[in-house]
């Protein structure tokens, strides 16, 4: 759409969670800090918890691609599981040999056989769940049975639960309180900060291969914080419409008119930040209009 006209090689605000486009602001950061320094004392339960748009599921990969030299790995995206297709998800990630038909009991077993060998080739298995706000109640258990291998002075597995606040009721439950005492590191997940916003804006501009001066104006900046308080999924969907609000008009630098353009485009029934309805027709609608016109003028220069 807009990629060519502004010398972008992709969309730089996709919703998509790339860690090309990771960005270390003091949130993520923090939250990285936090995950890596459980990981190094062994500890064996950890969540991060942030609202929804904050980055976890980006964080979460962010932290993959940290770990693959020195860990075994499983990543579940979706915690929609039993205790029986978690055991199965997580043999099937670690590539183990198990029977089609095995067992719950076989599969906890073969696991546990598992995490020995890794634990023989100092290399420690790391689980993290995305979404784990929805993972039924007997798989969190089945989780912390799990668990419980371990030798006197070292865990051998290690669980990291990225979540919506949701989560903490979960955990409140009486029935998983033997799991809630476990998880010994927490860090709550923050928006961006004001300040942080044009970095931010910049990085994802530059991964996306723009080499031009400054794109947003700070009056734009201003007011896409305004309107998403901080939240990155936010501020990438309004970016991404004040781009093409500004390549419908044939205009090369994001002005506070074109922010206005995005926020009023994107606004639902409910106030931004909040739920918001992706709502594209009227910013897609000018720039399909805009170029319609320009490919009607370039065809009857050509005739």
């Amino acid at each position: 759409m807009y990629e060519q006209f502004f010398g972008l090689k992709e969309k730089p605000f996709s919703l998509t969670p790339d860690t090309e486009y990771f960005y270390r602001y003091s949130g993520h950061q923090e939250a990285l800090n936090v995950l890596l320094v459980a990981l190094r004392n062994g500890e064996g339960f950890v969540r991060v918890v942030g609202e929804v748009g904050t980055g976890k599921t980006l964080l979460c990969r962010q932290l993959l691609k940290l770990l693959q030299n020195d860990c075994a790995t499983v990543y579940l995206p979706n915690p929609l599981l039993t205790p029986h297709e978690l055991y199965q998800a997580i043999a099937s990630e670690l590539e183990l040999d198990t029977p089609a038909d095995a067992s719950v009991q076989q599969l906890h077993q073969r696991i546990l056989e598992e995490l020995v060998r890794l634990r023989d080739a100092s290399r420690p298995l790391v689980v993290l769940i995305d979404e784990a706000q929805a993972m039924p109640y007997k798989s969190l258990e089945a989780l912390r049975l799990l668990s419980n291998l371990e030798t006197e002075k070292e865990k051998l597995l290690h669980i990291f639960f990225f979540a919506q606040p949701e989560f903490e009721q979960r955990l409140a439950r009486p029935e998983l309180r033997q799991l809630r005492q476990r998880i010994t590191y927490s860090y709550q997940l923050p928006t961006l900060q004001q300040k942080e916003l044009p970095g931010y804006l910049e990085h994802r501009l530059q991964v996306a291969g723009y080499r031009g001066e400054g794109l947003f104006d700070p009056a734009a900046v201003k007011q896409l914080y305004k309107a998403s308080a901080g939240v990155p999924r936010l501020i990438n969907l309004l970016a991404h419409k004040a781009l093409l609000a500004a390549y419908g008009k044939g205009e090369r630098q994001i002005s506070r008119r074109h922010a206005q353009l995005a926020i009023r485009d994107t606004r639902s029934d409910e106030e931004l930040p909040g739920r918001v309805v992706l709502t594209y027709h009227l910013l897609e609608l000018s720039t399909i209009l805009a170029v319609a016109v320009a490919t009607l003028l370039v065809l009857r220069a050509v005739i």
